[in-house]
């Protein structure tokens, strides 16, 4: 049965962020880092179940809480979208250093479009998938459009989220719509798989077909028809690790590929 192991890495600015690392119970096929959405967690549903399902085929992840989230230490408020995309690189740079290079790079919802703006800067990184990804990061700003005007106003604001007492500052709106993944992902140069559900309510299936119309091939679109945004069910998450798995096997680099 797969195992895990608590780690604990360099950020930004002295941060230190808190990971698990998913481990197979059999010989390691590949690495992978997952980052995961808006303020959710390495033990939101998504991250934490498709990292296991991958896990069970052969594919280490190191999944970790972005600082001042979870067991990470720092203030989440000084975070921004760049800061996100920093983070993934830190998150490598630990895996390289302990001799666990990663050859695979995920994302969920924001953390998604995180991946795409960090994989072009990553040579290890051979594929990479986004699951429920925005094409434009500030997207996010519907979730707390109620506060905008505060935060424009007056610097900052506070918001609940998702059971989550949250402050947002303007710095954090302002990178969110600054931020341009077009030529990224034009220039991604590795193969991309994008995972979307056509029902999800949060981030339409539309941003699945921009990010996809912006890449280059290799590139295949798979629709994950009956899941939420969230991927609660562990059905369709455990799905989602499944194709995923898959579909790494013909452009990662494994001694051991899945039948």
């Amino acid at each position: 049965m797969p195992g895990i192991e608590q780690v604990k890495f360099a950020g930004l600015g002295g941060t230190v962020l808190a990971g698990t690392v998913d481990l197979p119970d059999t010989q390691v096929r590949a690495w992978a880092v997952f980052c995961h959405g808006f303020a959710l967690g390495k033990n939101s549903a998504a991250a934490a179940r498709i990292s296991k399902a991958l896990a069970r085929h052969g594919i280490g992840v190191l999944r970790y809480d972005a600082a001042g989230i979870g067991a990470s230490t720092g203030d989440w408020h000084d975070g921004t979208f760049t800061t996100k995309v920093a983070e993934i690189g830190c998150a490598a740079r630990f895996m390289r250093e302990t001799g666990r290079t990663i050859s695979l790079l995920i994302g969920h919802s924001l953390g998604g479009a995180a991946v795409l703006d960090a994989a072009p800067d990553l040579d290890e990184v051979d594929a990479v998938v986004t699951v429920g990804a925005p094409f434009e990061p500030r997207h996010v700003v519907h979730l707390f459009d109620h506060v905008l005007d505060d935060v424009l106003a007056h610097g900052a604001a506070d918001i609940t989220l998702g059971g989550k007492r949250l402050r947002i500052r303007r710095q954090l709106v302002h990178d969110l719509e600054q931020a341009d993944l077009t030529a990224r992902i034009a220039s991604l140069d590795r193969p991309l798989l994008v995972m979307h559900s056509p029902t999800d309510s949060t981030v339409g299936v539309e941003n699945a077909g921009r990010i996809f119309q912006a890449a280059r091939h290799p590139k295949s679109f798979i629709s994950l028809e009956g899941s939420d945004h969230l991927l609660t069910d562990r059905v369709q998450s455990d799905r989602a690790g499944l194709i995923i798995a898959a579909w790494a096997n013909q452009y990662l680099e494994l001694e051991d590929p899945i039948g």
